[in-house]
């Protein structure tokens, strides 16, 4: 049976959420520079995300939080492009379709906000993200989009979502 519940992300979660994403991306093997690794909101996800036509969600399961993920106007970009960020779960979380839920509840909130397409970037070996977005509609584009600082981030992709 499954326990895990999709929620906005609340106050109390930062350094929770902030212990997620660094312990995933030191499990990944992301570089520490040009990554999520080093945003400074990291630390402060519940502020970073209160804003208008922003949202950040986490999977909770049994009082943890396992996974997380947002969506904001993509950054340094003009145009009415959202990025899906920060999308992260703990291996006890893959495999359980969590991962879609997520990016799911994502891209509704995005199609709310009145967002046309959504963005994301990513690092080349992480082929099953790559696998769950393509199955949600992105598609690989050529360059990246805007300018989120996340240099070290060579895969973009991109998906109509009205």
């Amino acid at each position: 049976m499954e326990t895990a519940i999709i929620r906005e992300i609340q106050k109390e979660d930062n350094a929770e959420v902030a212990r997620v994403v660094r312990d995933i991306l030191i499990e990944m093997g992301v570089p520490k520079v040009g990554t999520a690794y080093a945003d400074t909101a990291l630390d402060r996800m519940y502020e970073t995300y209160d804003v208008p036509k922003a949202a950040y969600f986490v999977v909770e399961d049994q009082g943890r939080i396992i996974g997380c993920a947002g969506i904001a106007q993509l950054e340094n970009y003009e145009g009415n492009v959202c990025e899906l960020q920060k999308m992260y779960l703990l291996g006890e979380a893959r495999g359980r379709g969590l991962g879609a839920q997520l990016m799911e509840v994502c891209l509704d909130r995005a199609k709310d906000f009145g967002f046309e397409s959504c963005y994301l970037e990513t690092m080349p070996y992480m082929k099953a993200a790559q696998k769950l977005y393509q199955k949600a509609g992105f598609e690989y584009i050529d360059a990246p989009m805007g300018d989120t600082g996340h240099y070290s981030c060579p895969v973009w992709m991109l998906k109509s979502i009205q």
